[in-house]
């Protein structure tokens, strides 16, 4: 969540670059009289105190003097039922703002390139060298139906469209990209977590997917309980209300989980295939940082990320995302796109953010240091996107043959260089 009290104390300064974010200026204005509403009365409330302080410092005189004090306890009893009818107000409207605020996305970092959505990020940098084939590129699905692998007619059969089962040597490679994401991350120090699947309203308010993407999640009927979007949910509630020691930062955990999202408003996109399931796969990477180090942070977690691929031996660019396509908690948010030879282009494998101080000002983590307590910074990203690594791994290094070639990193867990299809 923003800051409030700095909301108060300055607003043009942040509202100029919640607008590049998109944020309505109709939101804005309701938000800047609330908060202009709250410091007039806060103010006429330190007024009211200073008053009543000033007339109780009188009772010494008033009994020296014998004079009659009922006047003087009528006048500070009046100032103590005013202080208490404005704190309610004041109150009130930090409640207002909070529930507005509730909705309203972080502030971009400086350096955030600016643009309204994706036709205006940045490419960094171009990995590796895209397949050359002498055949027509195959689509994922095709490769993985050829041999039945990938089902998506049990899929539905078993639930309903964007959801796929797998069998065979899709399963076992989808299992092998999970063992070795998780190895690979606890071998550059990410502690491995197992997480529940399912949180609760405080969880997700904590991390911002609800109130404002309620649409987007799974409820389970009856119960306070959604199915998790992405393991990043449990990891960083692990240490919702945790007052941390700042020797104990940075905080490095990964987990593989199970993502579920209803896809709401996505309108027919990448309606066939793997790459807007209902259900996926992902394995998180997490970390909780020092802010002064936390850019630094959202560095490493972007090249651990990029070495799996690396190894992983498949072409990927890394891109900037703009003000307007940032995700509503990121203040500063790097994707990595994986080439699709089907496609023709590179589609999002890893989203690598930096949320500042924004979910740890919801979710209450702080550390405290010499100078005194202070909310810590979140980082995540995906190391990565199980799914859309296998589709890769089908589209990327099939022969126009029998089989798909794998990457010798991925042998041990697989057991062969080879799948056959």
């Amino acid at each position: 969540m923003i800051d409030l009290k700095l909301l108060q104390k300055d607003f043009e300064s942040m509202a100029e670059p919640l607008k590049k974010k998109g944020v309505d200026d109709k939101l804005l204005d309701e938000l800047k009289a609330l908060a202009l509403n709250a410091k007039a009365k806060r103010q006429e409330m330190e007024n009211v105190t200073s008053e009543q302080n000033k007339l109780s410092k009188e009772f010494g005189r008033y009994k020296k003097e014998k004079l009659d004090i009922a006047p003087l306890q009528k006048s500070i009893g009046d100032l103590k039922t005013k202080k208490q009818t404005l704190e309610d107000e004041v109150r009130v409207l930090e409640d207002e703002m909070t529930a507005i605020a509730l909705g309203i996305p972080n502030l971009p970092d400086d350096s955030v390139p600016v643009g309204a959505d994706e036709d205006e990020n940045v490419v960094l940098e171009v990995i590796g060298e895209k397949p050359k084939f002498s055949f027509e590129p195959k689509e994922h699905w095709d490769l993985g139906e050829k041999d039945g692998s990938l089902d998506f007619e049990r899929g539905v059969k078993l639930s309903k469209s964007r959801f796929v089962a797998m069998r065979g040597q899709a399963a076992k490679l989808e299992r092998a990209l999970i063992n070795y994401m998780l190895d690979f991350n606890t071998g550059r120090g990410f502690e491995e977590w197992y997480v529940p699947f399912m949180a609760n309203t405080n969880t997700l308010e904590g991390t911002g997917q609800l109130p404002k993407f309620e649409d987007d999640l799974f409820k389970i009927e009856g119960e306070d309980l959604y199915l998790i979007p992405t393991a990043e949910v449990p990891l960083t509630n692990i240490y919702r209300d945790v007052l941390l020691n700042d020797d104990e930062l940075p905080i490095k955990l990964t987990a593989h989980t199970p993502c579920f999202r209803s896809e709401a408003g996505s309108y027919g996109r990448d309606t066939k295939g793997l790459i807007r399931q209902h259900q996926f796969e992902k394995i998180e990477l997490f970390k909780i940082s020092n802010p002064s180090s936390s850019m630094l942070e959202l560095e490493g977690l972007l090249e651990n990320a990029e070495e799996i691929l690396q190894l992983l031996e498949l072409p990927y660019q890394v891109v900037q995302l703009c003000a307007g396509d940032i995700g509503f908690s990121s203040c500063k948010t790097y994707d990595i796109e994986v080439w699709m030879p089907s496609q023709n282009k590179y589609r999002e494998i890893s989203s690598c953010s930096n949320f500042g101080d924004f979910q740890a000002r919801r979710s209450n983590i702080k550390f405290k240091s010499d100078t005194g307590k202070s909310f810590v910074h979140t980082i995540n990203g995906s190391g990565l996107a199980v799914g859309r690594t296998l589709i890769a791994l089908l589209e990327n290094r099939f022969n126009d043959g029998d089989f798909i070639s794998l990457p010798r990193a991925l042998e041990p867990y697989f057991g062969s260089s080879k799948l056959e299809i």
